[in-house]
C-alpha cells in the first residue's frame, strides 16, 4: 500500500499572528521513471468538488502502482475557502485588492530569449534541469528577496506555484458558477484531452493571463518558440519539453458528491496511465467512451443578459441548442399587464441565431442587465 506523506505549508499570517495553512500529500517511490504530477484544488473559496476528488485520488492511489512523484494540494486557498457572506462562499476574489485569485501566477516571458541564448549548446536534459531552475529562482526571489513585499494573494500563488514547477503534469481542479464539467487544455496537449472523463475542451493559445495552468506551460511553449528562433527544434510535450498542464472544471461550486468525486478521480487516473504515472500494463483505467467536443478559446463565448430581471434557465448543457431556441426566459413583473406603465410583456425569450452548446450559466435567477448568463461554445467540433 502506497502511503502518502503529509505536512502543512505555511502560506502567510492573519492579523492576529495566526497562521495560514495549507495540507500537502506527496508520494516519492523508490524510482521516477514518469512524469512528475502535481494537483491542487479550491482556489477559488465556493469551488470545493476537488478536495473531493483529491480525497478519491488518495484512496484510489493508495493500491498503484505509481512511477512518480505526485504532488496533492487540497484547500489550496485558506483564505478563499473561509470567505463567507451569510450562507454563501465568494472567495473568488482577494476581498483586498479586488483581484481573481487564479490571476497572480508569476511568468516573465523576458527572460526566455536570453535563456535560449545562453543555453543554445546544452544538451536536451541540461536545458530542461536549467530551465526548471530558473523557473524556481524567479518564484524564490518574489517570495523572499523582494524588498517591496507581495500581497497576500500573490504569496499564496507563488508557493502553489514554487511546487507547481517542480511537476511535469499540472492539473488546477475548479468548478464553475452552474455547470458540466470542462477542461482547458493547451491546444498542442489536445491528444491528452480524449483521456479525460469529460465531454467539454477548450483548447487555449500561449497566452499568459496570471492563471496556473498557463504559469506552469506558457514558459515552456515560449522557450521552444525562442529556441526554433534560433534554428534548433524541439517537441513541445515531447522530450525535455514534455510538460501540460489543465484546469479541470468538475460542475457547479458550492457542493461536493463523493460519488461523482470517486468517477473524476478515475477519470484524472485514466490520463496519468496514459502519461505513464501508474503502470501502463495494467490498464486498469481507461476513459470512457462518450461524444467529446471542443473549441477554440476564441470561440468559447460569454452571453450578457440584455435586461434586468429575474431568470429562468432553460438550455440543458452539453448538448447541442439549435439557433433560435430560448437559452433562457426573463420575468419582468414590471412590465406585467396589471401595471400601468408596464408594456404587457413579462416575459422575455433569450434566444442566439447560431447553434451552441452551452455549458455554464450564472448562480443566480436574480440578475441585472450586464450580467454573464451563459458561457457557450460557438464554433466546436468533435474530437
Amino acid at each position: 500500500m502506497n502511503i502518502f506523506k503529509k505536512h502543512i505549508m505555511h502560506v502567510g499570517e492573519m492579523a492576529s499572528g495566526a497562521k495560514l495553512t495549507v495540507p500537502v500529500y506527496s508520494y516519492k517511490p523508490k524510482n521516477n521513471t514518469a512524469p512528475n504530477v502535481y494537483i491542487q484544488a479550491n482556489m477559488h473559496g465556493a469551488e470545493v468538488q476537488g478536495n473531493a476528488v483529491i480525497f478519491q485520488l488518495l484512496e484510489l492511489l493508495k493500491n498503484c502502482d505509481i512511477q512518480s512523484n505526485i504532488t496533492l494540494v487540497p484547500y489550496a486557498n485558506p483564505v478563499a475557502c473561509n470567505h463567507k457572506n451569510g450562507e454563501y462562499t465568494l472567495g473568488r476574489f482577494d476581498p483586498i485588492t479586488g483581484v481573481n485569485w487564479n490571476r497572480m501566477y508569476h511568468f516573465d516571458e523576458a527572460v526566455i530569449t536570453s535563456f535560449a541564448q545562453q543555453n543554445i549548446d546544452a544538451c536536451e536534459e541540461e536545458v530542461s534541469a536549467n530551465f526548471q531552475q530558473l523557473l524556481l529562482d524567479q518564484i524564490e526571489q518574489k517570495l523572499d528577496h523582494n524588498i517591496w513585499g507581495i500581497t497576500t494573494g500573490q504569496r499564496i500563488a507563488y508557493q502553489l506555484q514554487r511546487m507547481a514547477h517542480k511537476a511535469d503534469l499540472v492539473l488546477d481542479l475548479h468548478t464553475g458558477p452552474i455547470s458540466s464539467k470542462h477542461l482547458y487544455c493547451p491546444e498542442y496537449a489536445k491528444a491528452s484531452a480524449n483521456f479525460f472523463d469529460i465531454p467539454h475542451t477548450i483548447f487555449i493559445p500561449n497566452d499568459f493571463d496570471g492563471a496556473m495552468d498557463e504559469s506552469t506551460f506558457c514558459p515552456w511553449w515560449s522557450l521552444q518558440q525562442a529556441y526554433k528562433n534560433l534554428n534548433r527544434n524541439f517537441v513541445m510535450g515531447e522530450g525535455a519539453f514534455a510538460k501540460e498542464s489543465f484546469t479541470v472544471e468538475l460542475g457547479s461550486q458550492e457542493q461536493i458528491d463523493l460519488d461523482v468525486a470517486h468517477q473524476d478521480a478515475l477519470g484524472i487516473l485514466s490520463y496519468l496511465q496514459y502519461k505513464g504515472v501508474i503502470d501502463s500494463q495494467k490498464k486498469d483505467y481507461q476513459p470512457q467512451k462518450m461524444t467529446r467536443y471542443g473549441c477554440y478559446l476564441k470561440d468559447y463565448k460569454a452571453l450578457y443578459s440584455p435586461m434586468g430581471g429575474m431568470v429562468d434557465y432553460l438550455a440543458e448543457f452539453g448538448k447541442p441548442l439549435p439557433a433560435g431556441e430560448p437559452l433562457a426566459r426573463i420575468l419582468r413583473m414590471d412590465n406585467y399587464c396589471g401595471n400601468e406603465s408596464g408594456d404587457g410583456n413579462p416575459l422575455h425569450n433569450i434566444c442566439l441565431d447560431r447553434q451552441v452548446i452551452p455549458i455554464l450559466h450564472f448562480a443566480s435567477a436574480s440578475v441585472n442587465q450586464g450580467t454573464e448568463l451563459y458561457k457557450v461554445f460557438s464554433d466546436y467540433f468533435e474530437l
